[in-house]
């Protein structure tokens, strides 16, 4: 029986492919605000600023590659029973070859109706973009498929399941400041072993973490020197 090894990634374990992070002094939000863009009010009261905002979001990702520490975490599951629970909406994870995902904040690459936020429909790299007047078979707009601030986030629960099961906890990339994602510490079993990589000094709450100041790269670089080690 492999070991249970569950991953939390942020922006940061994208930010090597050149994915734009939002919370940075440079990031997105910097441009554009939250209330704008990021809210179902932001939608209502312009579409197509939102749309346009995702179009763009999803033409950045259609240039970008996974970077080293995505493909590192999929080839730990030779050795490991590796279960990934992202922030990100990006599909870097998949593309770099990770077999169980959970997308806490829903997905770029993926639409749904204003109706409808559980039924999805994929969008192709040829014909990334949702448009005004895009509906579904009901005839309901489209918008993107993602857990805009101030909607429920529906994965939370099978991803605490996933935590509570865990042998090993590994955050990577992610300041532990956005809620319900940054409550999984909480669901870690006392005494199983957790990993924090970030190349910046992270706040956490807890006093058993194993702290790797780097990036996401050469930090699941580290990560798989000590994995391979200790476990």
């Amino acid at each position: 029986m492999k070991k249970k090894l569950v991953i939390l990634t942020g922006a940061g374990m994208s930010a090597e492919s050149g994915i734009s992070t939002f919370r940075d002094s440079d990031g997105l939000w910097e441009k554009y605000r939250v209330e704008d863009v990021a809210t179902p009010e932001g939608f209502a009261a312009n579409p197509q600023l939102v749309l346009d905002f995702y179009n763009q979001r999803r033409r950045e990702l259609l240039t970008t590659k996974p970077n080293a520490g995505h493909i590192g975490l999929a080839e730990l599951e030779k050795e490991f029973d590796v279960r990934i629970i992202t922030q990100n909406i990006d599909n870097l994870h998949e593309r770099a070859g990770s077999s169980q995902v959970i997308h806490l904040h829903g997905e770029l690459m993926k639409a749904c109706s204003v109706r409808d936020l559980e039924t999805t429909y994929d969008l192709s790299p040829e014909n990334p973009d949702i448009k005004i007047g895009d509906k579904d078979p009901q005839g309901v707009q489209l918008r993107p498929f993602i857990v805009w601030f101030g909607e429920a986030v529906p994965m939370i629960e099978p991803a605490i399941h996933w935590v509570e099961d865990c042998d090993i906890f590994v955050i990577i990339g992610t300041s532990l400041n956005v809620y319900p994602a940054a409550g999984l510490l909480n669901y870690v079993r006392r005494g199983q072993p957790i990993y924090l990589i970030d190349p910046k000094e992270v706040k956490a709450y807890r006093n058993d973490i194993h702290f790797i100041q780097k990036g996401a790269s050469e930090g699941v670089k580290e990560l798989t020197q000590l994995l391979l080690q200790n476990h």
